[in-house]
């Protein structure tokens, strides 16, 4: 210890209740939160509906490639000639990797690069899904186009070009996919969340299918429409111009995704942390613990304790970086060398901190697996 494990059994139940949520939809895999090659593999394989991945940098998608990995979208734009270069080197090879625009100076860098290399490198169109509400951005900041009127620029500009070809649209619903609406304590929080979330959904369902539309006129086929993330599933698929949602974190169910209404997926992962000491009766001291997740700072980033059940950090310790106290009254007697289990408040951020994960079915370790980490990488 500390160790991070998932749990095989309750993987599978995620992935099969996700595969029913989709009700016909393609999944595509965000990599950032599995960054596991074999977890990746091992959910591809679970299920036809699930194709291909989402990556979160250029190096990443290029070591995916290399991996036998295939249908591999950028989720976020790259700039630098030397990552766009080794899109370009592997697509010539026979990889198929998608860079990410939402600017005319993205598209003329790509076009630049890839006339350089002589290929053809397929792009995909990032689109603004947040709303706007008086005093308040719902959503993250994320792609500047909003309207067809300013995407229709960029469908010109790629069209106009020979070295790029655009092949997708994406929309990611953040405050939809990503923001808990049943947080406890927080009722009259969560009652506005809801009403947000439904203001949004119907606003963003037109803004899309109109962009979609406009794609169309020019008489581009696109290969995919991406919308959505776990905690978004129920409504993106509703939209009949979406063809694939991205979904990630609901594999691993971290903390976070314990606080939305329509669902509830079991926690498939976490990680282990060793008592060391007891400075009290009631008071356990771990080593390690404080992996924190990224985003705002707040209490909800902080891990939170498992098992046994009834474990609680204490209020003004928390996660420590070398120790943890954990406070618990149980009935199980604790020992020096004993486990505390702990979730993560996201999902693939805590592969970051290890490099094997241990694989667990009826409760042994059946076999263990390295992360991005374990296999010596390091994108972002």
């Amino acid at each position: 210890m500390p160790f991070a494990f998932v749990d095989l059994d309750v993987l599978d139940q995620n992935i099969h209740a996700i595969a029913a949520r989709t009700e016909g939809k393609q999944v595509r895999l965000p990599s950032k939160s599995l960054r596991s090659v074999a977890i990746l593999k091992r959910i591809l394989a679970a299920n036809a509906r699930f194709q291909g991945i989402m990556c979160f940098t250029a190096r990443e998608a290029v070591y995916l490639a290399s991996q036998g990995f295939q249908d591999l979208l950028l989720g976020y734009p790259i700039w630098h000639e030397q990552d766009i270069a080794a899109v370009a080197q592997a697509n010539g090879a026979g990889s198929d990797i998608t860079l990410m625009v939402d600017s005319l100076d993205q598209i003329e860098q790509a076009e630049r690069v890839a006339q350089k290399y002589g290929v053809q490198l397929p792009l995909c169109l990032d689109i603004d899904m947040s709303s706007d509400f008086p005093g308040l951005h719902f959503g993250v900041w994320r792609s500047s186009l909003r309207t067809s009127a300013q995407v229709r620029p960029l469908i010109e500009h790629i069209l106009a070009s020979s070295h790029v070809q655009l092949v997708g649209l994406m929309g990611y619903e953040s405050q939809i996919a990503g923001v808990g609406d049943a947080v406890p304590r927080q009722m009259a929080k969560n009652m506005l969340v809801r009403w947000l979330k439904e203001r949004s959904r119907k606003e963003l369902a037109v803004r899309r299918a109109e962009i979609v539309e406009l794609i169309k006129s020019y008489g581009v086929q696109l290969r995919f429409v991406n919308g959505g993330g776990t905690g978004s599933i129920a409504t993106t698929r509703q939209e009949e111009v979406v063809t694939e949602i991205t979904v990630g974190s609901g594999f691993y169910s971290p903390a976070l995704f314990d606080n939305f209404h329509e669902f509830r997926y079991q926690p498939a992962a976490g990680y282990a942390i060793e008592i060391i000491r007891r400075p009290s009766p009631t008071l356990y001291t771990c080593q390690g613990g404080g992996y924190i997740a990224s985003g705002d700072v707040g209490l909800a980033k902080q891990p939170q304790p498992y098992l046994p059940a009834g474990a609680r950090l204490t209020p003004f310790e928390g996660a420590g970086e070398v120790q943890t106290p954990i406070r618990y009254t149980g009935p199980l007697e604790l020992h020096m060398g004993d486990p505390i289990f702990m979730r993560h408040a996201k999902a693939g951020e805590l592969c970051e901190r290890f490099t094997r994960l241990l694989l667990v079915s009826n409760g042994a370790i059946v076999d263990e697996v390295t992360t991005y980490r374990g296999d010596g990488q390091c994108f972002i």
